[in-house]
């Protein structure tokens, strides 16, 4: 498996500027910009969700824990899978030489 090199150093949405594309998002972001003052005018998804976070955890933490959840629920489905896989191919059956055993004898 090929780990994304990008996400390792975090996840890159996370730098991308919110486009004030709906009109939740444009309060969002005018908010979140009230908030963070950024230099360049611009507003991140990180900027945003570090002030939601801040300001409504509980609404954070629930989106956290159902992805939780359903990546856990979605792992426990991926090893079942591949369990019925295993089973489904023929085990090779290896044989062991039995060891020779000697007898001691007294000489008499």
């Amino acid at each position: 498996m090929e780990v994304d090199k990008d996400l390792l150093e975090g996840n890159p949405v996370l730098k991308q500027n919110v486009e004030k594309d709906t009109e939740l998002k444009e309060w969002l972001v005018n908010y979140v910009g009230e908030k963070t003052q950024p230099e360049d005018g611009n507003v991140t998804v990180e900027m945003t969700l570090d002030v939601v976070a801040r300001e409504f955890p509980e609404f954070v933490l629930s989106l956290a824990e159902e992805n939780f959840v359903r990546g856990y629920y979605q792992a426990m489905m991926d090893v079942q899978e591949q369990d019925k896989l295993n089973n489904q191919q023929p085990i090779k059956k290896t044989t062991r030489r039995k060891k020779k055993t000697t007898k001691k004898t007294d000489g008499k």
